[in-house]
């Protein structure tokens, strides 16, 4: 007998996908929810039916938007556990796209929670992806006293001298593990909307007595990734202008801290708070738990592909970018036993290996950076 039935709204994505087999290995029945964004998929190989070639065959699909009209009261028939990953995805594009971010993010969410609020349905747990980039900038403490520090976000005076370190009272500050009680100071329309997506699963989800998580997701990587989408995952952009013998472009001076954590990693954890049955009301990190900088990326893919290509620094800044962070892990630990267990080095040899398998992507970047410099978010 299954554990229980699970939709999974993106679930034809890049997580998704994962979370989906990863949901069919541990017994789960699974029916997937996705709309077959043409900027996610419009380059992998799909079948005569418009889905990834990659999704599981045992997994019962709908091809549909949650913004239409009954489609996800419809889609709910026999479910007992959701995981909502469906939205629209990248911090650059979201500033100049922000009616349809805010339409496909934040009001996707409101519509998904007033059928649950409204109608009669089977669901007993949800987890929600959100976003390390609701954080804003990551913590920090003084370098000399070592004392916790929230610093003032960076403003455009300080960017256009490229002065990209953050600063309190004259004082330079230092990067540490961002837990998840650190304020919120989302810096892009993408943060917000995830923002929102969070704030109202746990609100709803504690009114109607579901229990909740919110997983906020640090940088995510790992086959199945959208190659020529230059509006997120850096490893993926990055290895696609590698591929065609073209520089990675990194913005300011690559120094810049992230937690990069696999594919793998992130659907276990949400695997694992669903098939839990702690009843709680939570956002958690998902991360590696280990800061690397944007240059140490671009050196590491250049090597593995055995490209003798520098990345061109641009000095320059994209708006809605932060400096540094990086996830401390040990909440998700704590509630649920969850530690990552894919190493950095051979997860990015993984996906080496499977984008040398797919199509060679479409190099997008200059076109992205086109458009936001078009917009006046490229200082």
């Amino acid at each position: 007998m299954a554990k229980g039935h699970v939709l999974v709204t993106g679930g034809a994505g890049f997580i998704g996908s994962h979370l989906v087999d990863l949901l069919l290995a541990r017994g789960f029945e699974v029916t997937v929810l996705d709309c077959l964004l043409e900027q996610v998929h419009g380059d992998a190989e799909r079948d005569a039916e418009g889905w990834p070639v990659y999704l599981n065959p045992a997994a019962r699909r709908i091809r549909g938007n949650i913004l239409d009209d009954g489609v996800f009261e419809s889609a709910l028939s026999g479910i007992t556990h959701l995981a909502h990953l469906a939205a629209s995805v990248g911090v650059g594009q979201s500033m100049t796209n922000i009616v349809d971010y805010t339409r496909n993010n934040t009001m996707a969410a409101a519509i998904m929670l007033e059928v649950l609020s409204r109608t009669e349905h089977s669901v007993e747990r949800m987890t929600v992806a959100s976003s390390m980039s609701i954080y804003g900038e990551g913590q920090y403490v003084e370098a000399e006293s070592g004392r916790p520090v929230m610093p003032d976000m960076r403003d455009h005076e300080q960017l256009q001298a490229h002065h990209w370190e953050l600063h309190k009272d004259g004082g330079t500050l230092l990067p540490v593990p961002t837990d998840e009680n650190k304020l919120l100071q989302p810096a892009s329309i993408y943060a917000v909307n995830k923002r929102d997506h969070e704030e109202m699963f746990l609100s709803v989800g504690r009114a109607l007595k579901i229990p909740t998580v919110a997983l906020r997701l640090f940088n995510a990587y790992g086959s199945r990734q959208a190659l020529s989408n230059p509006y997120t995952g850096v490893a993926a952009i990055f290895i696609s202008r590698l591929l065609n013998d073209q520089p990675p472009m990194i913005f300011e001076d690559g120094e810049q801290k992230r937690d990069f954590v696999h594919v793998l990693d992130v659907a276990n954890a949400f695997a694992t708070v669903l098939e839990s049955d702690l009843e709680v009301w939570e956002a958690c990190n998902v991360g590696s738990g280990q800061a690397r900088t944007v240059n140490e990326i671009a050196s590491t893919l250049a090597r593995l592909l055995r490209k003798n290509i520098a990345p061109t620094i641009l000095n320059q800044y994209r708006v809605g970018d932060i400096r540094h962070c990086f996830a401390d892990i040990s909440k998700l630990e704590r509630l649920f036993g969850i530690r990552p267990t894919q190493e950095f080095e051979a997860g990015m040899a993984q996906l080496i290996e499977w984008v040398q398998t797919v199509n060679r992507p479409q190099d997008r970047s200059q076109q992205s950076l086109a458009e936001l410099t078009r917009s006046r978010l490229v200082v």
